[in-house]
């Protein structure tokens, strides 16, 4: 298994992001309409649509990433456009100067990516949000630096934090956002956000670590 995989073949990352947000945007609009809008998975579709019919064929990775955030950030409303749309900026910023995208690179950008979130928000991990998810997975990625693994290996740790991460959200009480006002009846429902982040994140996991071969 290789540990890197070249910047430039990496648009089929963020085509696989659009198509996995699409074929899960019903889901996505179920979950949030537990507690929530019930909007998320048409609103992030949308999204990623404008995206899909605007890609080139000569961008790699990070100008797609690039594209995908400039594109959630001003077109997409609600609250998950802009944390999304920064998500994805911060991920393009780190990776750009980078021709070569192995387990250090992606750690730095999801430690961006987290970073551009905690800028937007005041959500911390236990509030019921994507921090949920995002949090383990990006300490998951960074311990698997400290270790030096191989990028497969570094996936797989963090897709695993992440699906932990994104599973304790049901057992939580919203404290962010509209569903926040349900108080204790918000306990028992998946978070929409969390549930974006880790379905996201196992995408973007499988793509690289097939890139990687």
């Amino acid at each position: 298994m290789g540990n890197h995989f070249a910047n430039a073949n990496g648009r089929i990352i963020v085509e696989e992001l659009i198509r996995t947000i699409h074929e899960n945007r019903e889901y996505l609009s179920d979950i949030d309409g537990k507690i929530g809008d019930g909007d998320h998975g048409i609103n992030m579709d949308k999204g990623f649509q404008l995206t899909a019919s605007r890609l080139e064929d000569d961008m790699g990775m990070s100008d797609a990433l690039k594209l995908l955030g400039r594109t959630l950030l001003l077109e997409i409303g609600g609250s998950m456009g802009p944390l999304y749309g920064q998500y994805f900026k911060a991920m393009a910023k780190v990776s750009q100067n980078h021709e070569e995208i192995g387990t250090e690179v992606f750690a730095d950008m999801l430690d961006a990516a987290y970073e551009a979130i905690r800028n937007l928000g005041e959500a911390k991990p236990g509030d019921k949000t994507l921090v949920d998810t995002l949090d383990p997975a990006a300490a998951a990625m960074r311990s698997a630096v400290d270790e030096g693994l191989e990028l497969p290996a570094a996936l797989d740790r963090m897709v695993t934090a992440a699906e932990t991460g994104w599973k304790s959200t049901e057992d939580m009480v919203a404290k962010i956002g509209r569903s926040s006002r349900l108080g204790e009846r918000s306990r028992g429902v998946l978070d929409a956000g969390a549930t974006s982040c880790c379905l996201m994140l196992k995408s973007m996991a499988k793509t690289m670590t097939e890139l990687a071969d």
